[in-house]
């Protein structure tokens, strides 16, 4: 039994160990979740790193949600920011470009997606690139999620980067995320025993893997089989139907391994 006194004691402290355990700034990587004061302080304690992951709305097949990218993006650039140790996440980059609209061509044809114009995605980087650099950021890394902007994250990158030679700060537009969210892991998975027509290109095995690694909510495990039969007229490259967290991890882990790696060795002063 708690004696009295000990237990007005006790509610008169917990209100205060309570307001003093919400008082503790987030230790995460995310500025979403920062106050301003918290991320200057971040910054000045050496945080000079920030990720500005890229993803895109698109269709992904009957069986994954049009957001694939966007999460996988955002996921993985906090393991990737944890692995640095001096970095920090921006918010992912949703709309990129996908296609025409009149005609609709590529992933446009399917409801959901959403486009914007290579120069509107670029000045997008751009112009987020520069207010992370006045506020003290000094590598500004691009890493994107979706193959048909890799050239544009370039592009915005080396105009950056001409425009900033006589200052430290640098952009990085690091490829080695996509090569081995594509082509490294894919090798992976051939080498397990897995055919070029399961793994695929989009929506596929590899795709669907990665997806049930990092968020198995987004995958309609139900729609496998229609994904596999109908194919491209589904929006699926690929075969999904022997998909699994287990060799999605595999695909994490080497994505993140690689892009660690790359970033290092670019902001490497």
């Amino acid at each position: 039994m708690i004696a009295p006194a000990l237990r007005v004691v006790a509610c008169l402290l917990l209100p205060w160990i309570a307001a003093g355990a919400l008082a503790q700034p987030p230790a995460g990587v995310f500025i979403d979740d920062l106050t301003w004061t918290e991320l200057r302080d971040r910054i000045r304690g050496g945080a000079t790193t920030i990720l500005v992951p890229i993803g895109g709305t698109e269709q992904n097949g009957p069986h994954m949600a049009l957001g694939k990218h966007n999460v996988r993006a955002r996921l993985l650039a906090q393991r990737i920011a944890v692995a640095l140790g001096n970095a920090l996440v921006a918010p992912v980059v949703t709309y990129v470009p996908e296609g025409g609209i009149d005609p609709a061509t590529a992933h446009m044809r399917f409801p959901g997606t959403i486009t914007v114009t290579d120069a509107a995605f670029e000045q997008t980087l751009e112009q987020a690139a520069r207010s992370f650099r006045l506020h003290g950021f000094r590598d500004i890394v691009f890493i994107g999620d979706h193959g048909g902007y890799q050239r544009n994250m370039k592009a915005a990158a080396d105009r950056l980067n001409r425009e900033w030679a006589k200052s430290p700060a640098r952009a990085h537009a690091v490829g080695e995320y996509y090569a081995a969210a594509g082509s490294q892991y894919a090798k992976q998975l051939a080498s397990q025993g897995y055919t070029a027509a399961e793994i695929g290109t989009h929506a596929g095995l590899a795709d669907t893997s990665l997806m049930l690694a990092l968020d198995p909510g987004l995958v309609r495990t139900d729609k496998l089989a229609a994904a596999a039969a109908g194919g491209a007229a589904e929006g699926a490259v690929g075969d999904p139907r022997r998909a699994t967290a287990a060799l999605g991890q595999a695909g994490v882990d080497a994505i993140v391994a690689d892009t660690t790696n790359a970033i290092r060795r670019a902001t490497r002063r």
